[in-house]
């Protein structure tokens, strides 16, 4: 996966029946530790390197990662046939609990309900992390992420991305009793 703009230039590749190995250059310290535990958790195998207009700030970065991430999902799933589609998970991380439940729908959705403390993890704005979740259901995902408890931003937001990774990973599973797509309809929006 390529994409190319006047705020960033991305190379992508992803295997979501990896072992958690990751290659990660985004310029954002902070946001490859995320990247790489969301990935370890979810047994997906990531490269990705970004060339952001950091001197801007992260925004475009995380954003546009996030879109090229979701545009790989999409087409890692293919016709979505055999696999498991929804996934839910709990992630405690010290003092902090975070609860993420996904569904590969094709219907794009984000409920976050997070708050930090401060401005900043690292050099990445904690907003951002917001920002990059809803670029990913640009995958055909609804996805519900909560911070049930935490004082300690970066805590919440890794057991975010660990919750994530989790609950992803068991909705790509494949599963020999379902044929077709799982959907009462017979089908799955696009």
């Amino acid at each position: 996966m390529t994409r190319v703009s006047r705020e960033t230039d991305i190379q992508l590749s992803l295997n979501l029946d990896g072992s958690g190995i990751t290659e990660l250059d985004t310029g954002v310290g902070f946001f490859n530790h995320m990247l790489d535990a969301m990935c370890r958790f979810g047994q997906m195998d990531l490269k990705l390197k970004c060339t952001g207009d950091l001197d801007v700030d992260a925004h475009h970065t995380v954003e546009d990662c996030g879109i090229c991430l979701a545009r790989a999902l999409k087409e890692a799933l293919g016709d979505r046939k055999g696999i498991r589609r929804a996934g839910s998970a709990y992630m405690p991380m010290d003092e902090a609990l975070a609860f993420a439940a996904l569904d590969i729908s094709g219907r794009p959705y984000l409920a976050f309900d997070a708050e930090f403390r401060g401005e900043k993890c690292g050099t990445m704005d904690t907003q951002l992390c917001e920002e990059f979740f809803r670029a990913v259901t640009g995958a055909g995902v609804t996805l519900h992420l909560k911070v049930l408890a935490g004082k300690n931003d970066h805590h919440k937001m890794e057991a975010l991305f660990k919750a994530f990774g989790l609950a992803l990973r068991d909705a790509v599973s494949l599963d020999a009793r379902i044929s077709g797509v799982l959907s009462t309809k017979g089908m799955l929006d696009e």
